[in-house]
């Protein structure tokens, strides 16, 4: 019918012609396309790139996946401790503690996971987004670990109406503008238009 150009792939047209690989039995082959190795991919070793054609997931999605975690949780820590403040019902306590350590346990992950996804999707190359994820998470790691600590050492901070109840309070906002950032910034690298 004329529709597909001398020289291209057609392996995917093929799945949606009205016929099967037998069509080709009428035909002198005249040579086999290799892929091309993506320049993109240069720096890659082999065995990855191989790994990546079998798993593709493997390639975009490590990151991806586990980075949602702890920006979901992270950002709702202060809303749970408002919560517990204007109710007093514990079981909303329990619930802001436990994002903070759910938040403390996936983060580590997420920032193991994003140099892996840098190195393969972006070579490695430093970038102004890659500084200010690199810095952010660091930021946003150590004040985890510190409202960590310190609501394992006092665990009724909330309960308590004095200053320092206050400044938990405004470090477990600082939480949101945090993973926004980091959120942000990702969004940036992956859709950069």
């Amino acid at each position: 019918m004329r529709r597909h150009e001398a020289g291209a792939d057609l392996t995917e047209e093929i799945k949606g012609a009205p016929h099967g690989d037998e069509v080709f039995q009428r035909v002198t082959q005249v040579g086999v396309l290799l892929p091309e190795k993506d320049p993109a991919d240069a720096h890659l070793p082999g065995f990855l790139v191989k790994l990546f054609e079998k798993v593709p997931m493997l390639r975009r999605h490590p990151h991806p996946m586990t980075v949602h975690f702890p920006l979901a949780f992270g950002v709702t820590i202060p809303l749970f401790n408002v919560l517990y403040l204007a109710t007093g019902a514990p079981c909303i306590d329990i619930v802001a503690f436990s994002l903070l350590a759910l938040t403390l346990a996936a983060a580590p992950v997420a920032m193991l996971t994003g140099p892996y996804a840098w190195w393969v999707n972006y070579g490695g190359r430093w970038t102004r987004y890659i500084r200010i994820k690199l810095s952010v998470s660091g930021v946003l790691l150590v004040l985890l670990i510190v409202a960590f600590i310190w609501r394992t050492t006092e665990p009724g901070i909330l309960s308590q109406p004095t200053g320092l109840r206050m400044l938990y309070l405004l470090l477990s906002f600082l939480f949101p503008p945090l993973v926004g950032i980091l959120g942000w910034v990702g969004a940036k690298m992956t859709f950069p238009h």
